[in-house]
């Protein structure tokens, strides 16, 4: 914080995410106090407050959140709805009765992040510009900046997460089609500078927000390939039939950026109007940098290339494991009582040997579904972790000699550990 500059209190709605933590880093760099506004704030943290989107429908369940605030940044968004959190409800109808509060409470300056993109392409874009239009008619200070994709060179989430992975694959660039269609990427500390400075002005109204310039999807994905310093130049393209058919499958299964709506935004483009950068730059003083230029003052480091690189392997990974423990389990369930006492000798009983496989063939399977599951990952891991542990030191004092069973025995939960332990930092995605 700048000394002796503390100016207004900002509420940043979605602070912990991609673009709300680079906003209020940017806010308290400027000298401003930011409160975090989170589904579930620290407990004695007065640099939170209770801001649940989903849930908090009526003006009266913001009176707390807004207290001693003076502007409203509302950074918040899902890429796919779960449970409580649709789109209707964490797009329009929180932020609705989050507006109204403002108006009541008599907040200055309301500040809405919203998307770049045509309605028609999926309710993430439609919904956003629902409670964009509904903001600008309120008896509210507020502006909406739209901004295309935002890129960061400490850090990725979601779709540029995804980008930038497809820039790092092995062999060259993989591009979805021949990767011609057009982007107006920018940077998230010029996104994060725009906030502030609308935070600062009294200019109301739309804006849409992007570099200088479009580029096109294969010099986007080139670029951030020299920046990670990932060796070799070649595009190889993907058919778009197969990129449709995994953006299918990843809409059903319900998870990663990748999806119908994205694919969608992806082919239509994702620029902005042609004097939408001037517009941008005339009301708020300030013209957001090119991708190149931005590259250029952050050098890649291998933090980077390890995240790119990475990205798809955790899924492969995850994949794996869960295959792993389904063929295990199969293993035990379809095992005779000859199998079994083929490998536990004379160490145990044939009935408590055949019921202590089947068990454990459930355990196996119940893990493996789970794991695949995606629903709470890591204790599904931390249950795969246990059971190799359980089992490793039963059979070393039970079968000692497992321990040099041909193709590797016990000893092949000396790689497998590790892989869950790598699963489970890979799991964190914030």
């Amino acid at each position: 914080m700048i000394p002796g500059a503390c100016r207004a209190t900002v509420l940043v709605i979605g602070a912990r995410g991609f673009l709300g933590s680079c906003i209020a880093a940017h806010l308290r760099e400027r000298g401003y106090r930011v409160l975090a506004g989170v589904r579930s704030p620290e407990s004695g943290s007065d640099e939170e407050r209770r801001c649940d989107l989903s849930r908090m429908m009526v003006p009266e369940q913001w009176d707390d959140a807004l207290q001693e605030v003076d502007v409203v940044v509302n950074a918040a968004g899902i890429l796919r709805e779960r449970g409580a959190q649709t789109f209707d409800a964490v797009h329009v109808r929180g932020p609705v009765a989050l507006a109204q509060a403002c108006v009541g409470r008599g907040v200055r300056r309301f500040v809405q992040v919203s998307a770049l993109g045509d309605p028609r392409d999926g309710e993430f874009i439609a919904s956003k510009h629902r409670f964009d239009a509904a903001l600008l008619e309120m008896p509210l200070s507020a502006v909406v900046l739209r901004p295309s994709v935002v890129h960061a060179a400490e850090g990725s989430y979601g779709g540029s997460s995804l980008l930038r992975a497809l820039a790092a694959l092995p062999c060259g660039v993989w591009l979805p089609g021949d990767g011609h269609w057009l982007l107006q990427p920018l940077d998230a500390r010029d996104l994060a500078e725009l906030v502030v400075r609308a935070v600062e002005s009294d200019v109301g109204g739309m804006f849409e927000a992007g570099g200088p310039s479009p580029v096109s999807l294969r010099g986007y994905l080139q670029q951030w390939r020299k920046w990670l310093r990932v060796p070799g130049t070649r595009v190889r393209e993907v058919p778009t039939w197969l990129v449709s058919l995994a953006a299918a499958i990843a809409e059903h299964l319900g998870r990663g950026p990748l999806g119908a709506t994205m694919w969608r935004m992806l082919r239509r483009g994702n620029v902005t109007a042609p004097y939408a950068p001037k517009r941008v730059e005339a009301a708020f003083g300030f013209a957001p940098r090119a991708l190149a230029e931005s590259l250029l003052l952050h050098p890649a480091r291998v933090q980077d290339r390890w995240h790119a690189r990475l990205y798809f392997l955790a899924p492969l990974l995850r994949a794996a494991l869960a295959g792993l423990w389904l063929l295990s389990g199969l293993a035990g369930l379809l095992a005779g009582n000859t199998d079994i006492a083929a490998v536990t000798g004379a160490a145990l009983p044939a009935l408590p040997a055949l019921a202590l496989a089947r068990s454990a063939a459930v355990v196996d399977l119940v893990l493996a579904v789970w794991l695949a599951s995606g629903w709470r990952t890591r204790w599904a891991l931390a249950g795969m972790a246990a059971s190799v542990v359980v089992y490793t030191i039963a059979f070393s004092l039970w079968l000692p000699a497992a321990w040099l069973a041909p193709l590797g025995g016990l000893a092949k939960n000396i790689v497998v550990l590790p892989a869950i332990a790598v699963l489970w930092v890979l799991d964190d995605r914030r």
